[in-house]
């Protein structure tokens, strides 16, 4: 008995073909009648239809190479991007609207509860009645930054809180600015009062220099006119001395012309 494949599409959803083994009849039958030959084909085909399915959701089910090759290959995931940063995204407290949030406060719809101002960088925390809405937002030089809303003030609190650490990191530069800009305009003045204090220890050291020249230049016409004094004391002393003799010995020569006369 001779057996051949008999080629039997399955119609898959991937439209693939399949092999499948049918075995005829003997030589000897194939003198029946066509119909009982259909007859007998017919449930051939169905068993070959039969056998054909599970071969085809195998095929179906099993990967083919190309399938496993692809399935190698890393796929990015698409994610869906939060609206909310990731720190806020576990606490009811959301993004708020910058326009919304600025036409609330040019109507003065706004409560003002706590406020932190650093430099050019203010933090504020503000209550809305009509909607139980608070806002918490970060200006820089007047101009809104950041502006979030939350809808309980512990919530608020917190949030605010995080933009008073991020303004206080903020300014830490501009806070050092300050105190460098004081420090320089200190030293500044200070440089300026020791130039002045040592332009007046100049002068009067200048002064002084002077004073001394003059004193000297004193003392030596001192010295000098007490020497030329001196001398001329000591001339005339010489002189006085002369006369003094002088007087003397005209004075014995006169009294020697006086006669001597005997006492009583």
């Amino acid at each position: 008995m001779k057996s051949f494949l008999n080629r039997r599409s399955a119609v898959l959803p991937s439209g693939a073909s399949h092999l499948v083994a049918v075995e005829h009849e003997a030589p000897h039958e194939a003198t029946l009648s066509e119909d009982a030959a259909v007859e007998c084909d017919a449930p051939a085909e169905r068993s070959a239809s039969t056998d054909a399915n599970p071969a085809a959701e195998t095929g179906a089910l099993a990967p083919s190479p190309s399938d496993t090759a692809a399935a190698s290959r890393p796929v990015s995931t698409l994610h869906a991007v939060p609206a909310v940063p990731a720190h806020l995204s576990n606490r009811p407290v959301q993004l708020a609207d910058g326009a919304s949030f600025e036409a609330l406060a040019a109507a003065n719809e706004l409560v003002t509860f706590r406020v932190f101002r650093s430099f050019d960088y203010a933090v504020t925390l503000m209550f809305h009645g009509p909607t139980l809405a608070y806002f918490v937002t970060l200006h820089q030089d007047n101009t809104l930054w950041h502006a979030l809303r939350a809808t309980d003030l512990d919530a608020a609190g917190a949030a605010f809180h995080h933009l008073e650490e991020q303004a206080t990191r903020l300014a830490d530069g501009e806070t050092r600015l300050a105190q460098l800009a004081a420090q320089n305009a200190m030293l500044t003045k200070q440089i300026e009062q020791s130039e002045a204090q040592a332009e007046r220890l100049r002068v009067d050291l200048q002064r002084h220099t002077e004073q001394e020249h003059r004193v000297s230049a004193r003392q030596h016409q001192v010295r000098k006119d007490v020497a030329q004094l001196e001398a001329q004391r000591i001339a005339a002393q010489a002189q006085l001395n002369k006369a003094h003799r002088t007087i003397h010995q005209l004075s014995v020569t006169s009294n020697e012309g006086v006669p001597h006369l005997p006492g009583r």
